[in-house]
C-alpha cells in the first residue's frame, strides 16, 4: 500500500504531502523533531521522546500543535496506516507559516508533520554483527545542541564526510580534544575495566532517549556507567566503542579514523546491551 503522512490535520498520500513554502521550518529551520523506533509492532520509548519534544518546544517558545494525548493518537494512527511493524516514526513541529521575518510571528499555529516508514530489522542486526566505522570531525555546531532542532546542516556535512571516508558515522570533537557526540547518535566507550563511559548530557550533546534507556539496561546487566568526557585517544585505546540512537539502538564501533578498536570486532558488552534493550525499553502498542 502507498505510504501515508499526517500534515496539519489531514492524512495524505506521502508522495503528494507538502507544507507551505513559507513554513518557518523551511525558511529558518525554526522547528524541532523526534524519531521513535517501531519494533515488533510497538512504539519504543514514546513517552521519553514526547517529554523531550516538550522541552525542545519550551526552549524555543513554540506551542504544542495539539494536546499530547491527541498527538499520541496521531502517531499511532500513522504507524498503523503505514502498516509499520519494524521501522521508524518521525514527527516535526515548526513555529508555523508566516511571511518571512526573523521575529516570531503573532497569531500563527504550529505546523505538524508525522510520517512512518518500514525498516528491515535484519539490516541493523547485520550492522551490529559487523560493527561500523567512524571518523572524527571538529565540533562546529551551535551551542544549543541539547535542543533537537531541524537545523542539521553541520550534521549532514559530517555524515557525508564519513561516507566519503568509507565510514558510517562521524564523531564531533571539541576544542579540548574530547568527543561530544555523533552526527545522529550518542557516543560511548567501554574501558578496560568494563565501565561504560558517555559524555554528560549537558548543553554539549543531545540527551538521547535511547541513551537514557541504556542506563537502565546497564543497571539490569550489572554494568557501571560513568558520565564524563573522553578523548579520541582514549576511545581508540578502549576495550569497546559504540553509538546509540533510536535508529541504531546500540551498535558497535570497530574503527575510529581507520584505527581498529581492540581486535577490530564488535565487543560482547555492547552486544549484550543491544540484546537486552527491547525488554527494558518502554513499549506502546501501535
Amino acid at each position: 500500500m502507498p505510504r501515508v503522512a499526517y500534515v496539519n490535520g489531514r492524512y495524505l498520500p506521502h508522495a503528494s504531502a507538502g507544507v507551505h513554502i513559507e513554513d518557518r521550518g523551511y525558511q529558518f529551520a525554526d522547528g524541532v523533531y523526534e524519531v521513535c523506533e517501531v519494533a515488533r509492532g510497538f512504539i519504543v520509548d514514546m513517552r521519553g521522546h514526547l517529554d523531550r519534544l516538550d522541552r525542545s518546544l519550551r526552549e524555543l517558545k513554540i506551542g504544542w500543535p495539539m494536546s499530547r494525548s491527541a498527538l499520541e493518537v496521531v502517531i499511532g494512527e500513522v504507524v498503523r496506516r503505514n502498516r509499520v511493524k519494524n521501522g521508524l516514526v518521525y514527527l516535526q513541529v515548526t513555529r508555523g507559516v508566516a511571511g518571512r521575518d526573523f521575529l516570531f510571528p503573532a497569531g500563527v499555529s504550529p505546523s505538524l508533520v508525522v510520517t512512518a516508514k518500514k525498516v528491515d530489522p535484519s539490516v541493523g542486526a547485520k550492522r551490529a554483527e559487523n560493527g561500523i566505522k567512524v571518523i572524527t570531525v571538529p565540533e562546529n555546531r551551535w551551542d544549543r545542541v541539547d535542543i533537537k532542532t531541524v537545523g542539521l546542516l553541520p550534521n549532514v556535512l559530517a555524515k557525508e564526510a564519513a561516507r566519503a571516508a568509507g565510514a558510517q558515522e562521524a564523531w564531533f570533537v571539541d576544542r579540548d580534544g574530547n568527543v561530544t557526540e555523533g552526527g545522529s547518535s550518542n557516543a560511548w566507550i567501554v574501558t578496560k575495566d568494563g565501565v561504560l563511559v558517555t559524555r554528560p548530557a549537558d548543553r554539549g550533546i543531545l540527551r538521547g532517549i535511547t541513551r537514557t534507556t541504556l542506563f537502565n539496561v546497564a543497571g539490569k546487566l550489572g554494568l557501571k556507567v560513568e558520565e564524563r568526557a573522553f578523548t579520541v585517544a582514549e576511545a581508540k585505546a578502549a576495550r569497546e566503542a559504540f553509538i546509540s540512537s533510536a535508529t541504531t539502538v546500540a551498535t558497535p564501533v570497530v574503527a575510529i579514523d581507520g584505527e581498529p578498536i581492540a581486535n577490530g570486532h564488535p565487543g560482547s558488552i555492547v552486544l549484550s546491551l543491544r540484546n537486552a534493550f527491547f525488554d527494558v525499553a518502554e513499549k506502546r502498542q501501535a
